[in-house]
């Protein structure tokens, strides 16, 4: 405020813009009076706005989470992990809860022997290294096209097989093409998932692999080909092989579950296990990303991961309408209708429950962990796409377990970017902080859950626990019938239910006895599931002096 001025006989006192005369009629002063209030009040709130939005925003960026001291001490290893590049918490991460106790992870404490002890490993660690009888690839005969198909981990799968393919037949591999026109419309290409460089050059003793087909044979006839399911050596040694005498090039139309589980040779299935755990990797971008989301979760303590199979094409395809409404359950029904390449089409959703080929529905998956021993406090990752029904299905799952974390809230939007429109790479992101996690949970045995289930069974890790769907069914109906309750009871059962299903190391299951056909084949549980014994050893024990 500026100080009076004296002119003459009036004083004018200067209000910032605002001036009073002391002099005039009493009905000036008064209106003058009553104008100079309101301006001062006026003037008074908008300075006190002013104060308090930079007291505000002076308080956020000072506490803001992206500081790397406060991160940084907040990770807490729960068991040595291979270093990774340690990057800061985004601001918005902040809608995870920050504070949420940690869980105990002492190997002392009977939680951790309960909840979060690793099954143990009996000695047995990976070997993939081919025998001695194993010999450098020959001449090559022609080369092999693939068009791979499905989701992320179904085309994982297809290509590991497809280089097995290509020692057996001699061929030399053409980066696959990746499914663009499947339910999951994806537009990566290899590179865009994969560390190529690296695929070519770890299998480089194995087969040889390129780029693209040279040009001289971007024209050339080629046999088009999908190959049959679940085959063994003899098929491509003769049918396959042979085609190498009319032509150079062969296409395989389609990439899933084209090898045999069981009966092939021992340097065939370590050559599997070497291009699935050694030569695919993710690419680095991928990687980084991936161990960043890892490593934000381990700053909560032991975690579990969830892969919630609850999408909008999972329940179509399946069937599947439990605690769905009608109108859920019709909009599903059509959308299986008029997809013209699912070949079920008309099915009782009652029947697939009662049977456990129904993936478990978020509140399911609550009563389960709850039942198994898991306290609220436990940071859960949910490893999934879009959730059908969106928030409105994880109501229930969140009460019971409010610290639900994904790769969109401890990540910012800026750097999910470059991924976000990317189903595939999106799945990737979830592939790594589930391979890592301490547990991990499935609601469903698809494709995902036996990828990670038979990653962790190589590496070591963590439990895996396959829910047993059809009894739990059959608790959860009694449970909504009063005729048992949660609790001790409920709690006894499923632990009983889930003693061996823990991700115990044990040699893969054969065909179910009396399948025959396809079904025998469909029957064995796959090699990706768990590769012992063909790439897992027995440790030798040192010999006694």
């Amino acid at each position: 405020m500026s100080t009076p001025r004296v002119r003459g006989r009036k004083s004018i006192i200067n209000l910032g813009e605002f001036s009073v005369l002391p002099k005039g009629s009493m009905q000036k002063r008064r209106k003058v009076s009553l104008a100079i209030l309101i301006r001062r009040f006026l003037g008074a709130i908008i300075l006190s706005i002013t104060i308090t939005c930079f007291f505000f925003v002076h308080v956020h960026v000072s506490t803001s989470p992206t500081d790397p001291n406060n991160f940084n001490e907040k990770i807490h290893m729960f068991r040595n992990l291979q270093s990774w590049t340690r990057e800061f918490v985004p601001p918005h991460s902040s809608k995870a809860p920050p504070s949420a106790p940690k869980l105990n992870d002492s190997s002392g404490d009977p939680d951790y022997e309960k909840l979060w002890k690793p099954p143990p490993n009996h000695g047995f660690l990976p070997c993939t290294k081919p025998t001695p009888n194993y010999t450098t690839p020959e001449n090559s005969q022609g080369y092999l096209l693939v068009h791979t198909n499905g989701g992320l981990n179904q085309m994982r799968a297809g290509i590991c097989d497809m280089v097995a393919i290509a020692r057996i037949i001699n061929a030399t591999l053409v980066i696959p093409e990746l499914d663009k026109k499947s339910f999951w419309q994806d537009s990566s290409i290899f590179s865009d998932i994969f560390d190529e460089k690296r695929f070519i050059s770890s299998l480089a003793d194995d087969i040889k692999i390129i780029n693209k087909l040279p040009k001289e044979l971007a024209n050339a006839p080629k046999m088009v080909k999908q190959f049959k399911s679940w085959s063994g050596m003899d098929y491509y040694q003769n049918e396959i092989a042979a085609l190498w005498d009319n032509f150079k090039v062969i296409q395989a139309s389609k990439s899933d579950s084209r090898l045999a589980n069981n009966h092939l040779p021992q340097d065939i299935q370590k050559l599997r296990c070497r291009a699935c755990y050694e030569a695919l990797r993710f690419s680095p971008r991928i990687e980084q990303m991936g161990k960043i989301l890892v490593e934000r979760m381990r700053s909560y303590g032991p975690y579990i991961t969830l892969h919630l199979r609850y999408e909008k094409d999972m329940l179509a395809f399946s069937g599947c309408t439990h605690d769905l409404s009608t109108s859920e359950a019709k909009e599903l029904r059509i959308i299986r209708e008029n997809t013209t390449y699912w070949k079920r089409k008309h099915i009782d959703p009652k029947e697939e429950r009662a049977k456990g080929y129904c993936p478990l529905t978020p509140k399911e998956v609550g009563i389960f962990l709850s039942a198994l021993g898991y306290p609220a406090k436990t940071p859960i990752y949910i490893a999934a796409g879009e959730i059908y029904g969106g928030e409105s299905h994880m109501t229930e799952l969140r009460s019971r377990y409010p610290f639900l974390m994904s790769k969109e809230k401890l990540a910012s939007i800026e750097e999910l970017e470059p991924f976000s429109n990317h189903a595939s790479q999106m799945a990737a992101l979830d592939y790594i902080v589930s391979v890592e996690s301490d547990v991990f949970v499935h609601s469903y045995p698809g494709n995902m859950a036996r990828a990670v289930e038979g990653h962790r069974r190589f590496l070591g890790r963590g439990r895996t626990i396959s829910p047993d769907r059809k009894a739990l069914v059959r608790l959860f109906d009694k449970l909504a019938i009063g005729s048992i309750t949660e609790g001790e009871q409920l709690s006894k059962k499923v632990n009983d239910l889930h003693k061996g299903r823990v991700g115990l190391l044990r040699k893969r299951k054969g065909p179910i006895p009396g399948t025959k056909g396809v079904d025998r084949f469909r029957s064995e549980e796959t090699f990706y599931a768990n590769p012992l014994p063909d790439c897992l050893c027995r440790k030798e024990s040192p010999p006694t002096v």
